[in-house]
């Protein structure tokens, strides 16, 4: 995890609220629902009070809408008697004017304007009868002439008419009678409006505000306590924000601890170039001048630098650079703040303004290529992607913690709650790996793979007595710290994964299959004529020589491919039986299977059974041709001899180191015994003569002061590419100290093709270089006797 994940998970860590969620949420639940209850009593109070205001208002306006209509009958009774005509109406009410043309009686007794026939009275003598003005008192008039006959009653008399000008007591005279009076009307304009009672539409309302409230406090009592928990949990779908810790990824140690691989902080750079338009910062060319002033420190071209920031000139965000150390940053930093300071000053254009960084974290490997085969690398997505990286991805990764927090519109909730799994560390790895012993041998393998303008070549180191790996070089390498610029063909680890036939190296197993069944010695005589017809074909030794007459041991210090047949056909009555002997010992020394290690993509080589042999294989697998190793069993075959008999699997992970800071070693490797302590002396002795003696192939091994075993080998090669014999496999196996062994070697070169291809010639320094430099390491003390020194030759006249 890198430090901003921790710093942040810190500060969240502490706003985690105590105490589990459903305990806050009931008092909260109490609350609303009293809150609500609560709410609605005032509100129905409310709304009696308003009910009560309501029938008061409603009686007061009943009441002034009655006085209105008073008002407006009073006020068009004035406008009535107003009009002119009002006069008229009255007298006609009052029944001055019964015929609707008013009569007078005379002085004389007699009645003038009588009414004249209709369409002929005079209008001007009504208007002047009627026209306003004094009048003179009239006379008294003599008592009206009463007709004979009964005297009506008084309610069938008349009334008398009233008249302007008439006496008050005027008889009533005969004539039409007068209409009844019309109501009043009412003004115009006005009409007269009646208010419905209130109080239903009032009850109305209360009682759906009512169901209102209670339909929501019903459902909110469903929401906060029936079913509180599945709506919580809905609600955290989207309320809450899941956020992933990142584990620390655990290191990778050699067995002193010193780091092979390790995690830093590292940035990306990053750019927006639309603050780099000339729009904006008011001056041209300002991508090229910060592309220039990048450049040397993201160590790019400056052209690089300037397409990407000229790209998509609208952009606000582009990587310049990913996975740069914080020194690299702390240099940028420095030249943003200058080129700030000089736009302070008014002396340009501050071009780095958009320049910035995003932190990451970043798998680094201090020792570049060193035993890279071996670490692998980390992809882009923080995974393992080969090597020990892959092989143990899951114990280095550790376990992802996990940040959930409240959030609203984006945000994080201060006071919400927190809940924090902390992130597990990876475990570190502690590799057998001598880092010291790794660099000489990665060294070694390298210079001599350039001399010889070879494909390739590896170096494997291993401790014979505890079968632990202290090397293990491949060349050409690659450095996993810049994967963009390594060959993919050097990718991986060949020591591994490259299946070869390894050649003479092999016939130390077929001289151990020969001593353990006891079909010879190593003074056994052995005749060894120039050619050996076997099958269909003829065989020979890698150098044209007459009949050789040699001892075992002889044999195999001259590697002589014809004698090394004729003692495998040793092995048993029949060529069959031989091979079935033969292919027993070759599985028990592991050839055919896996090493153990279990490292991604490691061969486990090619030996077909004994039975499927071809008629040219059965001759020529004792001698190391038609079967197929890796480096890795070769080394085991000899650490093998030089442990006595007993094969140790190869061990490359020494222990693990947890987040709590304990170490678990390693299980112990099995062991297997493949065979008797006596035949490994024998052939230890045998692999002496190969470096010691005059006629040995592998003089240029020896090493002052310390007894050395080892085998010389150079093979047919099989291209990969064609899938044909072409070139040679040099290689060189051995062990030392001889009589006290401590540690094996094994080199390979494939393809040589520069200078000599014989393994003793080219592998031989190889592995007295690497050999010196590991006794010296480890401390282990010179040989104190001289090797025995066996015949090598016999004479045979």
């Amino acid at each position: 995890m890198t430090p901003a994940a921790r710093g942040r998970g810190t500060r969240l860590g502490r706003l985690r609220a105590a105490g589990p969620a459903g305990a806050k949420r009931t008092p909260f639940v109490f609350l609303v629902v009293v809150l609500l209850g609560s709410g609605l009593i005032s509100l129905l109070v409310l709304n009696s009070a308003l009910n009560q205001g309501s029938f008061e208002l409603t009686k007061l306006q009943r009441k002034t809408t009655e006085l209105t209509d008073e008002q407006q009958a009073l006020q068009q009774e004035v406008d009535r008697l107003a009009a002119p005509d009002a006069l008229e109406r009255r007298a006609r009410k009052l029944g001055m004017i019964p015929g609707g043309t008013p009569a007078f009686l005379g002085p004389d007794g007699t009645v003038r304007g009588s009414p004249a026939p209709a369409g002929q009275q005079d209008p001007a003598d009504l208007t002047t009868q009627l026209a306003p003005g004094p009048r003179p008192a009239p006379a008294p008039a003599p008592a009206p002439v009463q007709a004979p006959g009964p005297k009506p009653p008084p309610s069938a008399q008349p009334a008398p008419a009233v008249g302007l000008g008439a006496p008050p007591h005027a008889p009533n005279l005969p004539g039409p009678a007068r209409p009844a009076a019309r109501p009043p009307r009412p003004r115009a304009g006005t009409q007269s409006l009646r208010l419905g009672s209130p109080r239903p539409r009032l009850r109305l309302v209360g009682f759906g505000l009512t169901l209102v409230l209670l339909a929501f406090t019903v459902r909110l009592l469903q929401v906060q306590a029936v079913d509180a928990s599945a709506y919580a949990a809905r609600a955290n779908v989207n309320r809450y924000i899941p956020v992933t810790l990142a584990a620390e990824r655990g290191a990778i140690t050699d067995r002193t601890g010193v780091d092979l691989a390790t995690t830093v902080d590292a940035y990306d750079i990053t750019a927006a170039p639309d603050l780099l338009t000339p729009e904006r910062i008011k001056a041209d060319g300002a991508a090229r001048k910060a592309a220039g002033l990048l450049a040397p420190v993201l160590d790019e071209r400056p052209a690089v630098l300037e397409q990407k920031l000229t790209a998509n000139p609208r952009s606000k965000y582009v990587v310049l650079a990913r996975q740069q150390s914080p020194q690299v940053w702390n240099r940028i930093k420095e030249l943003k703040k200058t080129s700030a300071q000089q736009a302070a000053k008014k002396k340009g254009a501050d071009v780095l303004a958009g320049i910035n960084r995003e932190p990451h974290s970043k798998r680094v490997y201090p020792n570049g290529t060193l035993a890279a085969g071996i670490l692998g690398f980390v992809n882009a997505g923080g995974r393992g992607g080969g090597g020990i990286e892959a092989q143990l991805d899951k114990e280095l990764a550790g376990r992802d913690g996990k940040l959930v927090y409240a959030q609203s519109g984006g945000r994080q909730v201060p006071t919400g709650d927190v809940k924090e799994q902390p992130a597990v560390p990876g475990s570190d790895i502690e590799l057998t790996i001598d880092r010291d012993i790794q660099w000489a041998a990665q060294n070694a393998i390298t210079q001599q793979v350039q001399e010889s303008q070879a494909d390739r070549g590896y170096v494997v180191v291993q401790d014979t007595r505890t079968g632990e790996i202290l090397a293990m070089a491949n060349a050409p390498g690659y450095d996993p710290n810049d994967l963009a610029h390594a060959d993919r063909a050097a990718l991986g680890n060949a020591a591994l994964q490259d299946a070869y036939e390894p050649g003479s190296v092999s016939k130390v197993m077929t001289m151990a299959a020969v001593l353990e069944e006891g079909k010879a010695a190593p003074d056994t005589r052995v005749e060894v004529p120039n050619r050996l017809l076997r099958a269909d074909r003829s065989f020979a030794d890698d150098i044209d020589h007459a009949t050789w007459h040699l001892t075992l041991n002889g044999v195999l210090a001259k590697s002589s491919n014809i004698g090394t047949i004729l003692a495998a056909e040793r092995l048993g009555s029949t060529q069959a039986q031989a091979n079935e002997v033969l292919d027993s010992y070759l599985r028990k020394f592991g050839i055919g299977s896996p090493t153990g290690l279990g490292f991604p993509g490691e061969t486990p080589g090619i030996l077909a059974k004994a039975g499927k042999w071809s008629e040219s294989q059965q001759y020529t697998i004792p001698f190391g041709q038609g079967l197929s190793l890796n480096a890795v069993q070769a080394a085991s075959v000899y650490s093998t001899i030089a442990g006595g008999g007993q094969r140790v699997q190869p061990t490359l992970v020494r222990g693990t180191k947890g987040p709590d800071g304990r170490f678990t070693p390693a299980p112990a490797p099995d062991r297997t015994r493949v065979v008797s302590e006596k035949t490994a002396r024998e052939l230890t002795t045998m692999l002496e003569s190969v470096v010691d003696d005059r006629e040995g192939t592998g003089t240029k091994a020896k090493i002052p002061g310390y007894r050395v075993a080892g085998k010389t080998g150079t093979s047919n090669r099989v291209d990969p590419r064609t899938g044909r014999y072409h070139g040679y496999t040099a290689s060189f196996a051995g062990f030392a100290p001889a009589d006290q062994p401590r540690i094996t070697v094994y080199c390979a070169i494939q393809n040589p093709t520069k200078g000599s291809y014989f393994g003793g010639q080219i592998c031989g320094p190889v592995y007295k270089q690497v050999m010196e430099f590991a006794l010296k390491t480890l401390q282990v003390p010179p040989s104190g006797t001289e090797p025995p020194r066996l015949p090598v030759s016999y004479d045979g006249q």
